[in-house]
């Protein structure tokens, strides 16, 4: 049996036999339920490859099949006239989010020179790739930064967290430690927003730390460079 949370290409097999003559978008949901055992799919829909089926499960995971859920695939789709990676460009889609469902109130806010531009990241105080992303960030001028406290790496990351948002100056606390490695000092406050930002980011589906997010929502998984940020700012015209 298949498990929910699919590793890749544990998927790319044929269901051989299977035999279910189903159509439709909620026959394939049903059907792709049944193969796996439980409810594990989150959306299907029909696309023009191939007479496919596009099932995205519960895990975010994407795959394909047929009207007949006789087959799976785990993989990618290449559009030969385009040389697009299709799914590449769903999982982009699906990754996007409105950018205003942010509650921006929960972050650590640093403006710098006219603030104009804006980028969000949900970070762990823990994270070596987060540390190497302040040290881009610090290069980066005309621009509001805010900083989600997202500490999934353990009980220390936690106890840290709490203690840079308990902080007078959390942005100062925070710098202090990611770039220069200052442990924060201990205080105490309520920590409502750190539990916030945590189902927060589960259910923005947040499995690693950088994450960053752009006005447009735009997500990117990950550390940037100072001219990739620069890059990626330049794109939305500012």
């Amino acid at each position: 049996m298949i498990e929910i949370v699919v590793r890749p290409a544990l998927i790319a097999c044929l269901v051989a036999g299977a035999g279910w003559a189903v159509a439709g978008e909620e026959a394939v949901r049903k059907s792709v339920d049944a193969f796996i055992g439980t409810q594990a799919v989150e959306s299907v829909r029909q696309i023009k490859y191939g007479g496919l089926y596009e099932v995205i499960l519960n895990s975010g995971e994407m795959i394909y099949t047929d009207a007949k859920v006789s087959f799976l695939i785990d993989g990618r789709i290449i559009d030969t006239a385009t040389r697009a990676d299709v799914t590449q460009a769903r999982h982009a889609e699906l990754a996007t989010i409105d950018f205003s469902i942010l509650p921006l109130e929960n972050a650590i806010k640093q403006v710098k020179g006219d603030g104009k531009r804006v980028v969000v990241s949900f970070e762990d105080p823990n994270c070596g790739y987060c540390k190497r992303f302040a040290q881009e960030l610090s290069k980066i001028g005309n621009v509001t930064i805010y900083t989600f406290l997202y500490p999934i790496l353990g009980e220390d990351s936690s106890r840290k967290s709490a203690h840079i948002w308990c902080s007078s100056d959390r942005a100062a606390a925070w710098n202090d430690w990611m770039l220069s490695g200052t442990v924060p000092q201990a205080a105490e406050c309520d920590g409502k927003a750190l539990d916030q930002n945590l189902a927060l980011g589960r259910k923005l589906r947040i499995n690693g730390t950088p994450t960053v997010f752009f006005e447009d929502g735009r997500r990117h998984g990950g550390y940037l460079a100072a001219a990739q940020l620069e890059e990626a700012l330049a794109a939305l015209g500012k």
